[in-house]
């Protein structure tokens, strides 16, 4: 009987709990769910073959379309990566294997308090350090804005990631004469490989929607700009300065590029989902 009752309590501490854990996150979610259907509701509206692949059109006119800003977001996201993830990534690993070392002690500080810093102040510095001395706004200045603020959170990820790895694989690879740089490029890094992508797409979809560093380096065009030291436009920045205008055509069109930017950041995640199922058949 002390057993039954026993078990019984358990059982009934076990049900609790998982409410407790259940309605928080429910609380949480309906939110977010109902302002993402306001957004989809609003935007879907709106997206046309003119939206995407035309450009603003002037002030009174109506219709336009944001293309330039989602080349422009596309190019600064790509700048960030090219530059963030194989620091990012060879940092996290050098965290994970000389955990212990001073250098190690004070990098893992700086990633968390530059993680820490809003993106407003990141902005400003690259505007001091980038935008000033070459006298012009440009996608470049709006990248590597992009790329501070993705560099610690891929550096954490892979770290975190790495420290996953048995240790029994690296000793096994040393064991059979592989040098130290061949472990890590050949063991290490693929049987983590999952891991780093999530940590490099969690980053790129959270400076996909940033504004304020942007408004301090790309500036924004309305105009196609290949060129990465001009300035360039964003859907972000296409969103803030559309949505505060007078105009009811352009509040539609930052509905439509909320919806866009919504896809965007869906199709990041979805591309590195392919990617990680991909590796793991291959393994």
């Amino acid at each position: 009987m002390r057993r039954t009752a026993s078990v019984r309590s358990r059982l009934l501490k076990n049900r609790l709990f998982e409410i407790l854990v259940f309605v928080p996150g429910i609380i949480v979610t309906v939110p977010f769910l109902l302002v993402l259907y306001h957004v989809v509701a609003k935007g879907i509206q709106v997206i046309n073959w003119s939206l995407l692949f035309s450009l603003p059109k002037p002030v009174g006119e109506l219709g336009g379309g944001i293309a330039n800003a989602i080349l422009g977001t596309l190019t600064v996201v790509v700048i960030a990566a090219i530059v963030s993830v194989p620091i990012g990534v060879s940092a996290g690993i050098y965290l994970s294997e000389s955990r212990k070392t001073r250098l190690a002690g004070i990098t893992r500080m700086a990633a968390n308090l530059l993680q820490s810093v809003p993106s407003i102040v990141i902005g400003i510095v690259m505007y001091s350090w980038i935008v000033i001395p070459l006298r012009s706004f440009s996608a470049f200045a709006g990248g590597i804005a992009l790329a501070v603020m993705m560099f610690p959170v891929i550096v954490k990820s892979t770290e975190e990631t790495v420290n996953l790895v048995p240790s029994g694989l690296k000793e096994a690879s040393m064991a059979l004469g592989a040098r130290y740089h061949v472990t890590i490029l050949r063991i290490v890094v693929p049987t983590s490989l999952s891991g780093i992508l999530s940590g490099i797409t969690l980053a790129g979809a959270r400076v996909a929607g940033e504004t304020a560093p942007l408004l301090f380096t790309a500036f924004g065009s309305p105009f196609f700009n290949f060129n990465i030291f001009k300035p360039v436009a964003a859907v972000p920045l296409v969103i803030y300065d559309y949505a505060k205008s007078p105009y009811d055509n352009w509040i539609q069109l930052a509905w439509g590029a909320s919806f866009v930017l919504i896809v965007l950041v869906l199709a990041l995640n979805l591309a590195v989902r392919l990617i990680k199922l991909a590796h793991r058949r291959s393994q």
